[in-house]
């Protein structure tokens, strides 16, 4: 199964919850603590599901990677004359 597959299947059980939750609203009222706390939980899962729907959304996007223009020409010695080559010793007879 794909991902918004298994994100359909869940939105439809929270769907069958929140029919549930109504039924269960009307017989044992929805002033109950109980009841108003199982409705917000419903309702806080299919705001998570949502967003997890358009997170998946976003990373199914694939994107294009950014392009990096390196120069044909070598790098200006100047740049390294205060490093050494790591693993080769030092240049110009210097010992540390």
């Amino acid at each position: 199964m794909s991902v918004q597959d298994d994100l359909t299947s869940v939105q439809r059980c929270l769907d069958d919850l929140s029919r549930s939750v109504g039924r269960l609203e009307q017989q044992l009222g929805s002033g109950s603590l109980d009841v108003r706390r199982v409705r917000a939980d419903a309702d806080h899962l299919r705001e998570s599901v949502q967003l997890l729907r358009a997170a998946a959304a976003v990373q199914a996007t694939p994107r294009k990677p950014e392009l990096v223009t390196i120069p044909d020409q070598p790098y200006d010695d100047s740049l390294w004359t205060d490093s050494d080559d790591e693993g080769l010793g030092a240049h110009h007879g210097k010992h540390h």
